[in-house]
């Protein structure tokens, strides 16, 4: 009773011990944060909307076959599934931590041979058996290992903070997985507009060579006219040629996003490109909670943090309490019998005395590690910012742009109109023709151009923003 007391006196003390930790208590450290967007001035902001589900940042482009297609790659994209591997892995070492702070039970059970010399050879040779025993044991333990110093606690913060910061991550291979799958689309339906528009002015083009080849057989035009209008026609077919092999690689592009064979997968024509959305914007401060990748990099920064009290935890004794008790016998008949029992129970304590600076070096490893983390975490931040920035200035002046070219191709359409009822009145020669159509192409082409820019930009300022509106938006995307 005296003993039993004095053991559960040391546990208790134990338990008492174990509510400090050694190591420093995570604080986030200060970043360079603005208090609004540069480019936010004069910026067309539009309110989050409520009928969007939350996440689902791509139904802004109003596409019922873009959904669908980030839908199936959500469920079947391999970068995202090693992701999710990844972080079930993280997930399970969780779970080993907080193993650690429940008392392990053993049991074994065997049989041992043993001989052991007499001293003597002569006695050695005239019994070959001498010595020779068998011993039957059964045995059940009990240890713990009392958090005296926190270790184990230390160990479990490293633990999920690495969690964490795996499930940030992701959070980020899908949000990137998706914006690449977007963009691809994006790109792939302005050129199905290109392609519709080749298609329109081969048919004005050869319209127009026909013409053309009756006057010269008429006498009222000459043969440069029509080698000028056959030019113009196989150049533009020859681009209509090329579209094809553009749009055949961001299919495939598609395809294997979305888990399937390029060879197996087809995507229809469209008759039109997804609109243009207005992006809602956050304040500064916003973009540190929705941002995977910077949720990531703070996770490391905690997980850096409690490894420094991890190496530290060295540099004192661990105490384990442990218990035994079984039964040894000599045969096999009376094993199990009270005669034979055995017990023992106790504390242990063990540390270190001398290692030539390994521990000290650890702690050092873990201090540098950490300061590696904070620096990468400020910096990711900052690259944050200075890509949200990037991409609402890109969209602004693309903005103004668009207005500009839109006034230059409606001015290029009124000039071939006006140069086209001219050559047809027999003022001027098919050369001015041939040059108020290429301009008029050309801008037509420019207007395309820039609209695709405009809208893979969109995409990746709201990838830059973390992909949603709100600080919950990586969490209830993906639970």
């Amino acid at each position: 009773m005296a003993r039993g007391s004095r053991v559960l006196s040391l546990g208790l003390c134990a338990a008492l011990l174990s509510a400090c930790a050694i190591g420093p208590d995570y604080q986030r450290p200060e970043v360079a944060e603005p208090a609004q967007y540069k480019q936010a001035e004069g910026w067309r902001q539009a309110n989050p909307s409520d009928a969007l589900a939350r996440g689902a940042w791509w139904q802004l482009y109003g596409d019922a076959q873009l959904n669908d297609l980030v839908d199936k790659l959500n469920n079947a994209n391999q970068s995202v599934a090693q992701s999710e591997a990844q972080f079930r892995q993280a997930q399970a070492l969780v779970r080993s931590s907080r193993g650690a702070f429940f008392p392990s039970v053993d049991l074994s059970a065997g049989k041992t041979r043993a001989s052991q010399g007499t001293g003597s050879s002569s006695s050695a040779l005239s019994s070959s058996s001498s010595g020779i025993r068998d011993t039957y044991n059964t045995q059940l333990g009990v240890s713990w290992e009392a958090d005296v110093w926190g270790k184990l606690r230390r160990g479990l913060e490293a633990n999920e903070a690495s969690a964490e910061a795996s499930f940030a991550d992701l959070a980020a291979m899908r949000l990137s997985q998706q914006s690449e799958l977007v963009q691809n689309y994006l790109q792939l339906r302005v050129i199905d507009e290109q392609k519709r528009l080749l298609e329109a002015t081969v048919v004005a083009y050869q319209r127009s060579l026909t013409m053309t080849q009756n006057q010269y057989q008429a006498g009222v035009a000459g043969k440069d006219a029509v080698a000028q209008a056959q030019t113009q026609l196989k150049s533009t077919q020859a681009d209509l040629i090329d579209l094809i092999w553009q749009r055949a690689q961001f299919e495939n592009a598609i395809a294997v996003l979305i888990g399937v064979p390029p060879a197996a997968f087809n995507l229809a024509e469209a008759k039109s490109v997804p609109v243009l959305p207005q992006v809602p914007l956050g304040v500064p401060s916003q973009l540190l909670e929705r941002r995977p990748d910077i949720a990531s990099a703070e996770r490391a920064m905690i997980a850096a943090n409690a490894n420094i009290g991890v190496a530290k935890a060295a540099y004192y004794p661990d105490l384990t309490l442990s218990m035994a008790g079984g039964y040894s016998s000599s045969t096999y008949a009376n094993w199990i019998t009270l005669p034979n029992r055995f017990w023992s129970v106790g504390p242990k304590l063990a540390m270190t005395l001398f290692d030539g600076g390994q521990r000290s070096a650890e702690v050092d490893r873990t201090v540098a590690a950490y300061d590696q983390t904070v620096a990468k975490y400020r910096q990711t931040v900052l690259d944050g910012f200075r890509e949200v920035e990037n991409y609402m200035a890109q969209l602004k002046v693309m903005d103004d742009e668009a207005g500009v070219r839109q006034q230059a191709l409606d001015s290029a359409r009124e000039a071939l109109r006006l140069t086209e009822n001219q050559y047809k009145a027999g003022l001027i020669g098919y050369l001015d023709v041939v040059t108020s159509q290429t301009t008029a192409l050309s801008n037509e082409r420019s207007v395309l151009s820039l609209l695709q820019s405009r809208l893979i930009a969109s995409v990746q300022l709201i990838a830059a923003l973390g992909g949603g509106w709100d600080g919950q938006l990586q969490v209830s995307e993906q639970k």
